[in-house]
């Protein structure tokens, strides 16, 4: 996963980077202070992929100073998640992102080739459980995943998710995204030989407690490979997925 150490390595390699100019990039400050903000500049090189920008609570100008840092420095796709319309609109009047208002999230930079080592599904209980599913399935793909999204298949109405069997059985890690009572996690954790991602949402009625009944359910999951994140955390999702997808084996 650690993708820019290896090409770094790889150019000295190949002859491409002398040695010094590698030791360079790799001791290069490893943060730069903007005051409001200490950017992560080594993120990449330690986890595989660059500091993620968190929209929510800061000002446009603020995360437009930050990107900027990250682009200065050589990063090539940014991710800015929980980012309202309105902030993506004014951004959109200094700095070239794409935005994705289901997701509420802007890519800076274009969308990688998918290089995982299989598909990701992202499959959600209902149709009000997207947004969440959309800020999952963008993420995912942002980092070079191919996502089969799988829609509105919840439990009330099996035979919808039963139709997908083919796509479940083959996944190589998917995402389960349901509100209610967050039965769809265990259902398919009991057909897929892959890892489950349950995304608890805020999506129910009084006794859901804004999620709290979907993310005790998926937590006391009686189907083995199911790990939960939290509420409404589709981005963690597509994250873990994103890494589950991209495991090499380490010698």
């Amino acid at each position: 996963m650690n993708s820019q150490a290896k090409q770094i390595l790889r150019a000295v390699a190949n002859g491409e980077m002398t040695v010094d100019d590698a030791l360079l990039k790799l001791k290069t400050e490893p943060f730069e202070d903007l005051g409001f903000a200490k950017v992560d500049l080594h993120r990449g090189i330690r986890q595989g992929a660059c500091e993620v920008i968190y929209g929510a609570g800061k000002t446009p100008s603020q995360i437009c100073s930050i990107l900027q840092t990250m682009k200065a420095n050589g990063q090539r796709r940014v991710i800015i998640t929980r980012l309202t319309p309105e902030k993506a609109r004014e951004i959109c009047e200094t700095e070239k992102i794409e935005y994705y208002p289901e997701a509420k999230i802007a890519i800076c930079g274009s969308m990688p080739k998918p290089d995982g080592i299989g598909t990701v599904v992202v499959a959600t209980g209902g149709t009000s459980d997207i947004p969440v599913a959309e800020e999952a399935a963008v993420t995912a793909q942002a980092l070079g995943n191919e996502v089969v999204r799988l829609y509105d298949v919840g439990v009330s109405g099996l035979h919808r998710l039963l139709s997908h069997a083919q796509e479940i059985m083959s996944a190589s890690v998917i995402i389960a995204i349901a509100g209610m009572e967050g039965a769809l996690a265990s259902v398919i954790g009991g057909l897929a030989d892959c890892p489950v991602i349950a995304v608890p949402t805020s999506v129910g009625y009084g006794a859901a407690f804004e999620g709290m009944t979907a993310l005790l359910s998926m937590l006391n999951s009686c189907a083995s490979g199911v790990s939960v994140v939290n509420i409404d955390n589709g981005f963690g999702a597509g994250y873990l997925a994103n890494m589950i997808n991209h495991m090499e084996a380490k010698q």
